[in-house]
């Protein structure tokens, strides 16, 4: 026999005896028209249960491929002939930069038309160009601060200043996740945590269970890529009722204590962990690919990074979010021909191989690829004596005004340029896109409207765009 709790705490006094009187009135009012049964106590909801949109959708599932430290357009994606024009004299255009910048500081990098369509690429990317049919460069985006630690988290929560839910928190909180036994947010992330650390992947007032999961790339074995996935003191079926017991205690303390949600994502976690024993170590094994899969890829960790990417996608991952290093290696301050040719060369190969995996597989209709970082960099050279760049003058400072961004499948326009900066490449100048509005504009892709996708939190609607954003319909295809 159950014994029922003798002591309740302030809050349920409160509920019980003050307020009371109301939810029984509520009840009686609602009960029978069905709007309380969203309250379903969670011992019977799995939050990362698959779910449907409210709209159509073009695409099921997403992959952020995020440059850290901010790529420089005009030497990646933007090509801009009156900046060598001018390159090593002033020019007539002035934005507030983060550090002092001097003249304008042409690309040392060729640009050439790839595809049908045309797209000039840099020779950087020379084989990511080859897809250029494949993918629409966004060449306008713009954010709001020339600092790393807001522009990371107004590309990756819609916000600057205050923690708020990651993208993929947020997609996993509306669509759930397509494989229950791995987690349904990933990200690879190798060397540590990045600028911000895990408010980059957290769910922060959502659930818990919608926050992301780093794993750290850089490690090769699967007992060190994910810690604890295997148990050698006991068998799974007593793991199992050892499982069970907690979860059962938990339970009870959850129900006299109205559903804590803290509490309930503990368990879930638990239970995920448990899960992931079945089937994460084969996820991760990359040796299990083919060697012609190997040789597409290339060699190096960012090959394996994407390997390994695919392989979560294609087992039902809802969001997979795959960083170039923690250490801000696009950061490039100085000596930006050596830096961006050898960061370039380390992800060129694999990430092209990744749109090819991706569409002779089928999957690159339904899934949504985003390359970019929080920023690009300044057309003008940072000048040698601010700090940043250790007294050398061939470098770029931040720069938010106008940058480069692509994007390729679940429905995206392809083989297109969208926008433009100006002739110099500092600003955004023609069809700008604001982060907020590039995050509308894949919500709609994934059956959402940003403006009434929303979870309320502290008397307020919160939702992924604030209370800006637009969807930018000449990005769809």
């Amino acid at each position: 026999m159950k014994i029922s709790n003798q002591f309740f705490t302030r809050r349920e006094l409160l509920q019980r005896t003050g307020m009371g009187m109301g939810a029984v009135a509520l009840a009686g009012l609602m009960g029978n028209t069905g709007t309380l049964q969203a309250s379903v106590s969670a011992n019977s909801v799995n939050p990362l249960a698959p779910k449907a949109p409210p709209f159509p959708a073009k695409a099921k599932r997403v992959l952020h491929l995020f440059m850290n430290g901010g790529p420089s357009h005009v030497d990646t994606f933007d090509p801009k002939p009156s900046l060598t024009k001018f390159s090593g004299k002033a020019i007539p255009v002035t934005l507030k930069t983060e550090r002092r910048t001097g003249a304008a500081f042409g690309s040392p990098f060729e640009f050439k038309k790839y595809g049908q369509c045309g797209t000039e690429v840099s020779e950087i990317f020379s084989k990511v160009a080859e897809h250029a049919d494949d993918f629409c460069v966004i060449r306008s985006m713009c954010s709001d601060i020339p600092n790393h630690e807001p522009s990371l988290m107004m590309m990756n929560c819609g916000e600057t200043r205050q923690v708020r839910p990651s993208f993929g928190s947020w997609i996993t909180y509306g669509l759930g996740s397509e494989n229950q036994n791995l987690p349904g947010f990933i990200i690879l992330c190798p060397d540590g945590l990045p600028t911000q650390g895990t408010q980059n992947w957290r769910s922060a007032f959502l659930p818990g269970s919608y926050q992301g999961t780093q794993i750290d790339t850089r490690q090769t074995q699967i007992d060190k890529l994910i810690e604890n996935i295997k148990n050698n003191y006991s068998t799974k079926q007593a793991q199992r009722r050892d499982l069970d017991l907690l979860s059962a205690l938990n339970r009870d303390y959850q129900d006299r204590r109205q559903e804590d949600g803290l509490l309930e994502a503990r368990v879930q976690s638990f239970e995920l962990a448990f899960r992931m024993q079945m089937e994460a170590d084969e996820a991760f094994d990359i040796s299990k690919e083919p060697e012609h899969i190997h040789k597409m890829y290339g060699e190096g960790l960012q090959a394996r990074q994407m390997m390994i990417a695919r392989r979560l996608l294609e087992r039902g991952v809802r969001f997979v979010q795959v960083w170039h290093g923690a250490g801000q290696p696009w950061d490039s301050h100085d000596d930006i021909k050596t830096n961006h040719a050898r960061l370039a060369r380390e992800c060129d190969q694999p990430i092209a191989a990744l749109l090819q995996d991706l569409k002779q597989r089928g999957m690159l209709e339904d899934t949504l690829v985003i390359w970019g970082g929080e920023f690009g960099r300044t057309p003008t050279v940072e000048l040698p004596d601010v700090g940043a760049n250790g007294g050398m003058s061939n470098g770029r400072d931040h720069n938010p005004y106008g940058f480069s961004m692509w994007v390729a499948g679940g429905g995206m326009k392809k083989g297109a340029v969208y926008g433009a900066t100006d002739e110099f490449g500092f600003a955004a100048a023609e069809n700008k896109v604001h982060v907020h509005d590039l995050h509308a504009t894949l919500l709609h892709q994934l059956g959402f409207d940003h403006e009434k996708f929303t979870y309320r939190y502290a008397g307020r609607d919160f939702r992924l765009t604030d209370v800006a954003g637009r969807v930018v319909k000449d990005l769809l295809a």
